[in-house]
């Protein structure tokens, strides 16, 4: 499957952008009126990840990609520096590889290193 875009609505955008740039090394650019003052970064399967504040007073935060990392633990680390909290450390499920979530700005995140 190809995430073509993928949108994380979290009140914490510049925590939330600065741990994905450390974690994935992706380069966020400036707000996006078009996209609802979206911060977006290209992915290399030609995929847009994009990061803003709701839109409105009563939409909360949204989204859990369980995105790809080398290594799990300097992700969740990394993380952490950034003010996350880690909801499930990093797990090995047997034949599958290691899942961690963390929350970030009231957002779930998934991690999973194959």
């Amino acid at each position: 499957m190809v995430i073509h875009y993928l949108e994380i609505v979290t009140p914490d955008v510049q925590e939330t952008c600065d741990a994905l740039e450390k974690m994935h090394g992706v380069t966020f650019g400036e707000p996006a009126p078009a996209l609802g003052t979206a911060r977006t970064a290209e992915l290399k399967d030609g995929g847009r990840l994009a990061v803003r504040t709701p839109l409105r007073p009563d939409e909360d935060p949204v989204v859990r990609p369980y995105l790809l990392v080398e290594d799990i633990q300097a992700a969740v680390e990394t993380a952490e520096a950034a003010g996350a909290e880690v909801a499930m450390p990093p797990m090995e499920i047997p034949g599958h590889g290691m899942f961690a979530i963390y929350i970030q700005g009231g957002i779930e995140y998934g991690l999973w290193q194959l």
